[in-house]
């Protein structure tokens, strides 16, 4: 934002600090930006590979004119009372608490504070994250400007209704570790029909990285990919008969929908 003076950051864990790379690549700079973290040796961490400064919870959020909440959602409504009597009811406040919906937010702040409620996933620490944010009625068109330059560079990021948020949670939020878990099953998998480990993993990591490659830059749509590689009879066909006899699709469509749930639950 073209006026913003300082930035609090609560919670410098994994997400956190991806955070704070994507706001010194946004133009923000790292003078500007204070983080509250409990751990002495993470706050020497961030420090010493970012240049920036640590401050108490008071000190930060009384400061700042944008505040990034990076805690746990069983933490979100202690944190909010604490910093009720201290935020500038003009500081934006930009959500990344999964479940916690902006009107819970509003309720333990002023009732007025600007609000982004955004769902951010664990690739944004390399710059390749996927989001999906919703705003608050007292957002302006600079802040959502902002936001969106933040987010840019990170990853890629949409613009959903709140009422999706959850959904957001249960693609792209939680989608990585659904990505892992393939990644284990194939490296598995490689190992039962002989490969070494070094060699499964090897083979399987290269084949993920170059087929999302491919996928980011052929212009070709999975469908038409996995046809492309999918010759009539053939071995590749043999394996997805195989998914599709153990229903693929209704396992994955169950696993979202729990993440869905849970998300709710949160809330």
């Amino acid at each position: 934002m073209a006026n913003q003076q300082k930035v609090a950051v609560l919670g410098a864990g994994v997400m956190g600090e991806a955070l704070i790379v994507a706001l010194i690549g946004s133009g923000v700079s790292p003078s500007a930006i204070s983080i509250v973290e409990k751990r002495p040796d993470r706050c020497s961490e961030l420090i010493g590979k970012y240049a920036i400064t640590v401050a108490s919870l008071q000190s930060a959020v009384s400061a700042s004119d944008l505040i990034l909440v990076v805690v746990k959602p069983q933490d979100m409504q202690g944190l909010l009372g604490e910093i009720k009597p201290h935020i500038n009811k003009n500081a934006l406040l930009l959500s990344f608490v999964a479940g916690k919906k902006i009107r819970f937010i509003q309720d333990n702040l002023s009732g007025s504070q600007p609000i982004v409620r955004i769902m951010p996933n664990t690739p944004t620490s390399v710059g390749l994250g996927a989001a999906g944010y919703s705003f608050g009625s007292a957002v302006t068109q600079e802040h959502r400007t902002f936001v969106a330059s933040l987010l840019a560079a990170a990853g890629k990021a949409v613009e959903v209704d709140e009422s999706l948020q959850d959904a957001i949670t249960a693609t792209s939020g939680s989608g990585p570790a659904y990505f892992f878990a393939f990644v284990e099953a194939m490296v598995e998998g490689a190992i039962a029909l002989g490969l070494s480990r070094e060699d499964a993993t090897t083979l399987t990591i290269q084949t993920i990285v170059g087929s999302a490659a491919l996928l980011e830059h052929s212009g070709d749509s999975p469908t038409t990919l996995r046809e492309k590689v999918t010759s009539p009879n053939g071995t590749t066909a043999a394996a997805l008969a195989s998914f599709s006899n153990d229903h693929l699709s209704e396992i994955v469509a169950r696993a979202m929908k729990a993440a869905h749930a849970r998300s709710q639950e949160l809330a």
